[in-house]
C-alpha cells in the first residue's frame, strides 16, 4: 500500500472515532438532560389559572385559537402564549422537594402559582447563582431562567372591578 493511501486510510479512521465520540457524548447529554418543566405542549394548552402573591386567581380558556377570560372578555393571547410556554421551560436542575426549606427558596407561600392544563407549577425565588427561579412541579424542585416567572398582565387587561 502506498505512503498517500495509508495516510488517507489514518484520516478516514480518525474522523471515524472523531465522530463515534461525538455521537457517544450527544447520547449522553440527551440522556442525562433534566428536561422541560411539564410534558405538555404549549400551544395545545387550553386551560390557565394564574395567582400572583396573595391575590385572587385569575382563569383563563383558550377557545377557537384565542384566549378568553373568566368573564367572557378577550385576553391578551401573547400574554397567556409567554404563560403556556412555561410548559416547555428548559430545566436546568431536577431536585426533591425535601431537599428544601420551602420557605427559604420562596415556595411557602409561592410568590406566583401556574396552572396549566390542571397541572400546577409554584414559582419561588430567584436563586443566589444566576437569573434563575425555583418551580415547584409535585414532589420535585426544579431551577429554570427567571424569564419564565409569571408577571402580571399589561395594565389595560387587569380587571380593576
Amino acid at each position: 500500500m502506498k505512503r498517500a493511501a495509508r495516510a488517507r486510510l489514518s484520516m478516514l479512521a480518525g474522523v471515524a472515532a472523531l465522530l463515534a465520540l461525538a455521537l457517544w457524548q450527544w447520547q449522553r447529554d440527551a440522556h442525562g438532560a433534566p428536561g422541560t418543566l411539564l410534558a405538555l405542549d404549549p400551544a395545545a394548552i387550553t386551560d390557565v389559572t394564574l395567582r400572583l402573591g396573595d391575590t385572587p386567581a385569575a382563569h383563563y380558556a383558550k377557545r377557537d385559537g384565542h384566549w378568553w377570560r373568566a368573564d367572557g372578555n378577550r385576553a391578551d393571547d401573547r400574554y397567556l402564549d409567554r404563560l403556556a410556554a412555561a410548559a416547555a421551560a428548559p430545566v436546568l436542575q431536577w431536585r426533591a422537594a425535601a431537599d428544601f426549606d420551602a420557605a427559604k427558596i420562596g415556595l411557602a407561600p409561592p410568590q406566583a402559582v401556574l396552572s396549566l392544563d390542571g397541572r400546577r407549577l409554584a414559582f419561588g425565588a430567584m436563586s443566589a447563582t444566576g437569573p434563575q427561579c425555583y418551580v415547584q412541579v409535585g414532589a420535585r424542585v426544579a431551577l429554570v431562567s427567571l424569564r419564565f416567572m409569571p408577571q402580571a398582565p399589561a395594565a389595560e387587561h387587569v380587571d380593576l372591578h
